[in-house]
């Protein structure tokens, strides 16, 4: 009688250790879904504030395209490095891109 209170002690202990590994593993991953959540968030959060700085200098301004002509045009007068088209291109490019996000705004 005492060999199967034990056995069934002995499952018992197993049942409630696995149902603890189970439980903290839920709460790990709940944790990382949490945190995981307030990081896209904050990531989404400081995206708009971007574009909304961007759409007052674009909309408030022709400044940011007019640097960008200039530069353009310093490139082509001096024969800049590749790199700098390649950096200027991509402002361009950039610039092009958040003027269409911001119109389908």
């Amino acid at each position: 009688m005492l060999a199967i209170i034990s056995k069934y002690q002995e499952e018992l202990n197993l049942a409630t250790a696995h149902e603890h590994k189970v439980a903290d593993e839920y709460a790990r991953v709940y944790a990382e879904n949490e945190a995981r959540g307030r990081v896209i968030y904050s990531l989404h959060q400081e995206a708009m504030m971007w574009m909304d700085r961007f759409a007052l200098t674009l909309n408030g301004s022709k400044k940011l395209p007019q640097l960008l002509a200039k530069a353009k045009a310093m490139e082509d007068a001096y024969s800049a490095p590749e790199e700098i088209h390649g950096l200027l291109s991509y402002c361009q490019h950039m610039i092009d891109l958040m003027a269409h996000i911001i119109r389908s705004r």
